[in-house]
């Protein structure tokens, strides 16, 4: 899926990076490249959705990005 939004930073237990589309869709990446952990950057990212038993965030629906673009 590709998602375009800004990166947010969620300081929420140990803390997070997602990504609020322009859709106001919340997205926790589960891997957020460093290069992108900027609050606020605007973002084009390629994504997949992750399948998880338990988190301790009650914020977003779970991604892994394949690819990006800023």
């Amino acid at each position: 899926m590709e998602i375009k939004g800004k990166v947010v930073y969620q300081n929420i237990a140990t803390g997070f990076w997602g990504i609020i589309d322009n859709n106001n869709g919340k997205w926790r990446v589960t891997n957020m490249p460093v290069s992108l952990q900027k609050e606020g950057l605007q973002v084009k990212v390629v994504a997949e959705k992750v399948e998880e038993g338990f988190s301790l965030f009650m914020w977003g629906k779970p991604i892994r990005i394949t690819n990006y673009e800023v």
